[in-house]
């Protein structure tokens, strides 16, 4: 019963949205893509809903998928600066927002996973995240639990006994899929032609964003929209400076325990200093190494701390970090595996306040919205990127 209504609930709100082979609409957002192996279905949304929001999933019956990524928080765990799983335990990596993940070409700061599909049968037996010794808890509560059995053999066709870890996931990356969020205010006016909907401060730091700041570079714009990364990998100062006597040895010893059969979803999960290494945990290509996933900018307003160990707490932090060419602190050594379009900036304060307010300005107004009805501010509407986060920023930076 409870499964059937959520079919229908999803059908009402989201059913004008489903066109094969994607989702489309969201201002300044492509179509979704979608695997020709996992079509999409209200049902199998609907599932996947239910799935990803299920604690029984964790060995100790108290964190789901959800637990890490919150809707309201552009899918995130925010303000955390790593993820807590099962028993308060914590890893090494900030929570990868699932909003928008859908258009990643691979998943996971080190982009070790392919697929949404992959990713999600990941974090179930990781140790400091739900902590199960393997898939089969789960395969058994699906395969016992009336709601799942009526809805895998809905979506799957698969009875009693016949449900296997790869149809959970399958669902899970369906529902995954549904969780994206354009129509910022920066769309509305770039895309949208809605010259009212910006600020000008918010104005003046796209233009930064294109020129001085060069961000464009690495978070792309298309001609008609912006998943506002190149997928691509870049050593940008960030952890990997704070192991640079240690990297010869820590690569060696990685290596010799990863070909030792070492899981590298545990290891860089459970090891900062591994967890540093980057795609070279992945890859083990010298030129990995610190290297980590553009991420996107749509709602990151949302979802500070920033950088793949949530060291940067705010914005501004993150835009000081790349203007002092990968360092926080200026006249900070800089490792030599630096990505080479990372180099000082030379922007001013104003500037650094003005590219702030444009990312700003990159929340969903669906998020604005619900944001606002959670914080009692509904009423209050503003222009966004009418200013920069200018003084109150600038105050926090040197605290």
């Amino acid at each position: 019963m409870e499964f059937a209504m959520k079919v229908k609930l999803f059908s009402l709100l989201a059913g004008a949205l489903l066109v094969s082979p994607a989702f489309a609409g969201n201002l300044g957002l492509p179509d979704v893509p979608v695997p020709m192996d996992n079509p999409q279905t209200m049902e199998k949304i609907a599932l996947g809903d239910k799935l990803f929001n299920d604690t029984r999933f964790s060995s100790t019956g108290e964190v789901s998928c959800a637990s890490c990524h919150d809707p309201l928080k552009g899918g995130t765990d925010s303000p955390l600066k790593t993820s807590e799983g099962i028993n308060g335990l914590t890893g090494t990596r900030n929570a990868p927002p699932v909003m928008n993940a859908a258009f990643n070409k691979t998943q996971f700061w080190d982009g070790r996973s392919p697929s949404l599909e992959d990713q999600a049968r990941h974090p179930f037996i990781n140790p400091v995240e739900m902590g199960l010794p393997s898939h089969e808890p789960i395969i058994e509560i699906v395969n016992s639990d009336a709601d799942y059995l009526a809805a895998f053999e809905a979506v799957f066709g698969v009875g009693k006994g016949e449900i296997m870890i790869d149809h959970v996931t399958q669902a899970i990356a369906a529902f995954e899929r549904t969780q994206v969020g354009g129509e910022s205010a920066w769309d509305r006016w770039y895309f949208g032609g809605e010259e009212e909907a910006l600020g000008e401060a918010a104005k003046r730091g796209f233009q930064v964003f294109l020129a001085e700041g060069r961000c464009v570079s690495c978070h792309a714009i298309e001609q008609d929209f912006a998943v506002f990364t190149d997928h691509l990998f870049h050593n940008i100062g960030v952890g990997i400076n704070d192991i640079q006597p240690q990297v010869p040895a820590l690569v060696q010893s990685f290596l010799a325990a990863k070909a030792e059969g070492a899981d590298v979803d545990v290891t860089v999960l459970s090891n900062p200093d591994v967890s540093h290494l980057g795609r070279f945990a992945v890859d083990e290509q010298l030129s990995s190494l610190g290297a980590f996933k553009t991420p996107t900018l749509r709602n990151i307003a949302l979802t500070a701390p920033y950088m793949h160990d949530g060291s940067l707490a705010t914005l501004r932090d993150v835009v000081v970090h790349y203007n002092n060419g990968g360092v926080i602190d200026e006249g900070d050594p800089i490792n030599p595996f630096l990505s080479g379009g990372i180099r000082p900036l030379n922007l001013t304060e104003d500037q650094i306040d003005d590219l702030v307010a444009f990312m700003e300005a990159l929340t969903s107004a669906d998020l604005e919205t619900q944001q606002a009805m959670t914080t009692g501010d509904g009423g209050n509407k503003r222009v966004a990127g009418s200013t920069g986060s200018g003084d109150v920023s600038r105050e926090e930076s040197d605290t």
